[in-house]
């Protein structure tokens, strides 16, 4: 692909932005770029020229954000570790359901990165009445052409979120995802954008870009699950998903600020785990806030079992760093540090479990 910087990168991974409509039902369709660019071409002159050129990539076959798994998460750093140089900033139109993930993902894998790769969607395809899709691809596409946002976020709804913070909130409305425990980055709507620079990595990313691309293909097929206690959670049931051989990792969503039953078998069960070298770490079940292990008497038999803490992480930030961590030719002992250490700005400290 030509190099030029003054482009955005499009790639088109699938999803309900460029479905349309069938007998069955929505449908993929495979020409969603015509579609695209017709429509970007029929705007407002005063809209489209607030737009940047653009450059399509499209992924073959195209993803099922709801069947996504680690391997392609690794195949998209790779696309745009591939072809990010030679523009301005990089758009990935993905499915909404899993596109927190993939954003937490790639902001692991693209760490340091020196231009925006802004992640986006729509709750409704793009010749929908009243779709978000339009007002979403163009807000997106305005970011990824300023040179102040370095790193990997999320538009939708009219703001940018950090891609590390970032969840999927609502299951019908436009403004589908939040950032619990983070502000946004960015702000805007048809008549302008607002970068907030001070929230930003680029500030903290000097030098050439360090990207990180292990092999995540032995961790694609679930070997680092999510467990959510529940009461009357018992020790056979963790010990069922934990020390089975193919689990390398876990996370663990505990109750409040980081309480778990006092129950010595499943005490046992966590410690066991963590002895074999599986890294396991937990968060709270609660939305907002962070968890502090060993604030509670209930919660200090996790650092006892070595349980890491993951502050206030979300699910999505943390699995998705379990697997980037996993994935390296890491001993155990720096596999934890780097887990308790900032590396996206997916989290606010090292508090305790460390």
């Amino acid at each position: 692909m030509p190099s030029n910087p003054s482009t955005v990168l499009v790639i088109y991974t699938g999803g309900t932005v460029g479905m349309v409509e069938s007998a069955d039902g929505l449908v993929p369709s495979r020409d969603f770029e015509q579609r695209l660019r017709h429509h970007l071409a029929g705007l407002a002159p005063d809209q489209r020229s607030r737009l940047p050129d653009i450059e399509w990539l499209q992924t073959d076959p195209p993803i099922d954000s709801s069947a996504a798994t680690p391997s392609d998460w690794q195949h998209l750093a790779a696309l745009v570790a591939e072809h990010y140089a030679h523009h301005a900033g990089v758009v990935i139109l993905h499915g909404t359901d899993t596109l927190a993930w993939t954003a937490s993902s790639l902001a692991y894998q693209l760490q340091g990165i020196d231009r925006p790769v802004v992640l986006s969607g729509a709750m409704a395809p793009l010749e929908a009445p009243h779709s978000d899709a339009s007002d979403n691809i163009q807000m997106a596409l305005r970011f990824a052409a300023q040179p102040g946002l370095q790193e990997v976020a999320i538009c939708f709804g009219g703001q940018l979120l950090r891609g590390a913070r970032s969840r999927k909130w609502q299951t019908h409305q436009a403004a589908a995802f939040a950032s619990p425990n983070y502000p946004p980055l960015g702000a805007g709507d048809r008549d302008g954008i607002r970068l907030f620079d001070e929230r930003g990595l680029n500030a903290h990313q000097r030098g050439a870009p360090r990207l990180e691309r292990p092999d995540y293909a032995g961790l694609a097929a679930g070997s680092v699950p999510r467990l959510v206690l529940w009461p009357g959670i018992r020790a056979w049931q963790l010990e069922a998903w934990l020390l089975d051989d193919r689990v390398q990792g876990a996370l663990l969503e505990v109750w409040g600020g980081g309480n778990v039953p006092q129950d010595p078998e499943i005490l046992g069960v966590l410690a066991r785990a963590s002895g074999e070298g599986k890294l396991l770490a937990a968060i709270s079940q609660c939305p907002h806030g962070a968890v502090n292990i060993g604030h509670y008497a209930a919660g200090c038999g996790l650092i006892d079992a070595g349980v890491l803490s993951g502050d206030d992480m979300t699910p999505e930030a943390a699995v998705t760093k379990l697997i980037h961590l996993l994935a390296q030719p890491l001993d155990n002992a720096e596999r934890r540090r780097r887990f308790l250490t900032p590396l996206v700005g997916e989290r606010s400290a090292s508090t305790g479990g460390g």
